[in-house]
C-alpha cells in the first residue's frame, strides 16, 4: 500500500509519519493487490483531525476521526478504515455460491 501523508496547517513530523505507517500496516492486510491511501492530518482549534481516502480496485473508501490528541485521532481513523475495508471486502465476495452447491447436493 502506498501512503501519502500530508498536513493541513501543521508540520508532519517523522514520528507522526512512522505512527501512521505502523497503523496502516493493519489496514493493508485486507488487500493483497495495489491500494493507495491519502492521509491528511490537521488541527482545528482544540481538535486534532485525521482523514484518509483509500482507493482500491473498484471502490474508494473515506473515513475521518477527531480527537483531542493526534495519536488518538490516528488510532480511531485506523479502526474505522479497518472496519470499512473489511465490510467492503465481504461485499465483494460471493457468499451464495457455496450455499447453492450444498443445497443442490442435499436435495438430489
Amino acid at each position: 500500500m502506498r501512503i501519502d501523508i500530508s498536513g493541513h496547517q501543521m508540520d508532519v513530523t517523522p514520528a507522526l509519519r512512522d505512527y501512521v505507517n505502523d497503523k496502516f500496516a493493519r489496514v493493508n492486510r485486507h488487500y493483497d493487490h495495489h491500494a493507495e491511501a491519502r492521509v491528511i492530518l490537521s488541527v482545528d482549534k482544540l481538535d486534532q483531525r485525521a482523514e484518509a481516502t483509500v482507493g482500491t480496485a473498484g471502490k474508494t473508501v473515506h473515513a475521518d476521526a477527531v480527537a483531542p490528541d493526534m495519536y488518538a485521532a490516528i488510532d480511531l481513523l485506523a479502526d474505522k478504515l479497518d472496519r470499512l475495508l473489511l465490510k467492503q471486502k465481504e461485499k465483494m465476495t460471493d457468499h451464495h455460491r457455496g450455499e447453492s452447491a450444498a443445497r443442490s447436493d442435499s436435495f438430489g
